[in-house]
C-alpha cells in the first residue's frame, strides 16, 4: 500500500481583478486535483473541507481550498449572507480557478475534480458545465444544486450527491436535481447526518464516498 506524505502550502492567486488565498496539498505522484468550493458562510478554513481534503490526500488526490470571495467581500456576506447566494459570481471564480490551474505549470497536466458544499455545490455544478473540458467528476456534500438550475443539463461531469438522511429539504432538492440531470450520477443517503454532518462518523462516511468517486472518475481505477 502507498503511503502518501503531504503538507498545506498556503498561497496567494492573482485571478481576474482579485487576489485570494489558496490551501494546496500535493502528495507525490498525484494524478488528479479536487477544488473545493465552500458552502453558505463558510471558507477556506472549515474544518469539515479540512477533513475531507486530508482524507483525499491520503488516498493521492490532491487539493485546492480556495477563499472564493475576497476579505471585504466576505465581511459583506458576513453582514447580508448576500454573497454566497451569488452563484454566478461563486461559478467565475470557480471557473478562474480551473482556468488558473490549467496554466500552472506544476499542477496544469492533473485531471480535475470540483468538490462542493451547500450552495458551493452549485458553483461546482455551474463551472463543471461551463468547463467540460477541464472538469472530470464533481461531488456535492449536502449541496444546494437545484441553486444551478440553468446550467444543470449541460453538466457531462459524473456528478455524486452525498446528503444526510435527516437533512429533510435537501435530500428532496437533490432528488429533483438528480433526475433533471443528464449526465451519470448517483445520490449517497448517509444515515443519521444532518445538513452539517456533525455527527459521529457521518463526515468521515461522506469523506469515504468522495474519495472512492473521485479515484474512480479521476484516476480511472475501480474502486
Amino acid at each position: 500500500m502507498t503511503e502518501h506524505r503531504v503538507g498545506v502550502r498556503t498561497q496567494t492567486v492573482k485571478l481576474a481583478g482579485v487576489e485570494l488565498i489558496a490551501d494546496v496539498r500535493e502528495p507525490a505522484n498525484a494524478c488528479a486535483l479536487v477544488i473545493f468550493a465552500h458552502g453558505s458562510g463558510s471558507g477556506r478554513l472549515s474544518a469539515r473541507n479540512q477533513y475531507v481534503a486530508d482524507a483525499l490526500a491520503a488516498r493521492g488526490l490532491g487539493s485546492i481550498i480556495f477563499d472564493l470571495l475576497t476579505e471585504a467581500e466576505q465581511r459583506l456576506d458576513n453582514e447580508t449572507g448576500e454573497l454566497r447566494f451569488d452563484i454566478a459570481l461563486l461559478a467565475k471564480r470557480l471557473i478562474d480557478v480551473i482556468d488558473w490551474v490549467a496554466s500552472d505549470p506544476q499542477l496544469g497536466t492533473l485531471r480535475i475534480g470540483l468538490f462542493g458544499a451547500s450552495t458551493g455545490a452549485a458553483a461546482a455544478l455551474w463551472a463543471a458545465a461551463q468547463r467540460p473540458e477541464r472538469v472530470a467528476a464533481v461531488v456535492s456534500r449536502g449541496g444546494r444544486t437545484d441553486l444551478a438550475g440553468p446550467m444543470l443539463d449541460r453538466v457531462q461531469a459524473p456528478t455524486l450527491h452525498i446528503v444526510g438522511s435527516c437533512d429533510v429539504l435537501v435530500l428532496e432538492l437533490n432528488r429533483q436535481v438528480d433526475r433533471l440531470l443528464s449526465c451519470e450520477r448517483y445520490l449517497e443517503v448517509v444515515p443519521g447526518a444532518t445538513h452539517l454532518f456533525e455527527e459521529p462518523g457521518t463526515l468521515a462516511k461522506a469523506a469515504a464516498l468522495a474519495g472512492d468517486w473521485f479515484v474512480k472518475y479521476l484516476q480511472h481505477i475501480s474502486v
